[in-house]
């Protein structure tokens, strides 16, 4: 059953309010009911903007991580590294013996060695002629057994003399005298004994003999040439066989050295490399080049050979310090740095001081600690501050 009722409005207008009842349901069609909906509907728009500005938001920040770039990142940790210091120099004899002539020389009649001979001391290396010098050893042999006959005859007037003295037959001033003849002779016989022994060991030295054993390393002399105390020397000498570099290196290179250190040499042009010690720091710096010398003895090896050229990495203690591939170490104006990337993924240049560049990379001395996670390859491209994604590599890893 419908029912419909006309009301008078409270408002005072002629506006009607109708009621339209249908099974016990009723439609409320007001201008008050139309206020209530409009400020709903408003309620709903605000409530409706904000959840869609708040997933916009969170979207943008999606949006963002994800166009975020990835970089390859390492943690370095601390390794113990040998020290190393290359240097570069010329191989030498640790002793060289020049061997010249000691005498007054002459024309050299034989030299018996060869360049690269090994002799031992005292051995004869070239002989010089000495027929004149013969001639006048055995004039001096001679003077010494006319001195000698002088002697006996006058030591046989003194025995007789002597022997006369007792009967009054001659005076004591001729016992004086005779002898004082006596003792002339005997120091003539001495005088012409020292003469010859002069000019044998004057003989002596025509022969050139190595002072010492070892390895010959020149040969500066041949048959039938002359010689004299001013000559040149004939003979170089390697005591021993011992080589030795002569590592040039900085002064502050130089000062992280000290005797004993051991040292890998490498001749140019061989595969060999040879080990030894530095014996030697060299105790002043060359002036023009700011550069000392480290003597590093070598035990003697055919592909030692003095004057040719070589390479020597020396060792210079240990350290304990990360240790970064080259790329991930960067230069400017301002020195050596690195980028890092903090807890909030962010990067970070951090300034490091670098040390030794060994085969596993550059020694990180100061500015890291080894558990930073730092830029492997692409700290070029990045700002301080960019956002990143991280990946983490191994040691070593691409």
């Amino acid at each position: 059953m419908n029912y419909e009722t006309e009301i008078k409005s409270d408002l005072g207008d002629a506006s009607n309010v109708k009621f339209a009842e249908q099974g016990g349901f009723a439609r409320l069609t007001t201008g008050k009911a139309r206020w209530v909906i409009a400020v709903v509907l408003a309620l709903a728009a605000i409530i409706g903007g904000y959840m869609l500005m708040s997933g916009g938001e969170t979207a943008a920040d999606d949006d963002r991580d994800a166009q975020a770039p990835s970089i390859s990142v390492i943690a370095p940790g601390r390794t113990t590294v040998t020290g190393e210091i290359t240097a570069t120099g010329t191989l030498a004899a640790r002793r060289s013996m020049p061997v010249g002539v000691v005498g007054e020389g002459g024309r050299v009649v034989s030299v018996p060695v060869e360049q690269g001979s090994w002799v031992r001391q005292g051995q004869v290396l070239a002989v010089i002629d000495r027929s004149v010098q013969t001639q006048q050893a055995q004039s001096a042999a001679a003077q010494i057994q006319v001195a000698q006959a002088d002697a006996n005859l006058a030591q046989a007037n003194l025995d007789r003399a002597l022997q006369l003295v007792e009967r009054g037959f001659v005076s004591k001033a001729d016992v004086d005298r005779l002898t004082a003849t006596r003792d002339a002779a005997v120091a003539r016989v001495r005088v012409a004994q020292a003469s010859l022994r002069e000019l044998q060991a004057r003989n002596a030295r025509l022969n050139i003999v190595a002072p010492s054993a070892g390895l010959i390393l020149e040969r500066n002399v041949e048959p039938g040439q002359t010689v004299s105390g001013g000559s040149p020397p004939l003979f170089l000498i390697a005591k021993g066989g011992e080589m030795e570099m002569l590592a040039r290196l900085s002064e502050t290179d130089l000062a992280r050295l000290s005797p004993g250190e051991s040292a890998e040499v490498t001749p140019a042009g061989s595969a060999k490399t040879f080990s030894g010690q530095i014996w030697q720091l060299a105790p002043t710096i060359d002036a023009q080049d700011r550069q000392g010398t480290a003597r590093i003895a070598l035990p003697y090896a055919p592909e030692l050979r003095p004057g040719g050229f070589a390479t020597a990495t020396i060792s210079s203690g240990t350290l304990v310090a990360p240790i970064l591939p080259e790329s991930a170490v960067l230069s400017d104006s301002e020195g050596d740095y690195v980028y890092i990337i903090d807890n909030e993924n962010k990067a970070v240049r951090r300034s490091v001081t670098t040390g030794e560049v060994t085969s596993k990379g550059i020694v990180i001395a100061e500015g890291l600690t080894g558990s930073e996670k730092v830029v492997l390859r692409a700290g070029g491209f990045l700002t301080e501050g960019e956002t990143v994604v991280p990946e983490l590599v191994k040691q070593g890893g691409e």
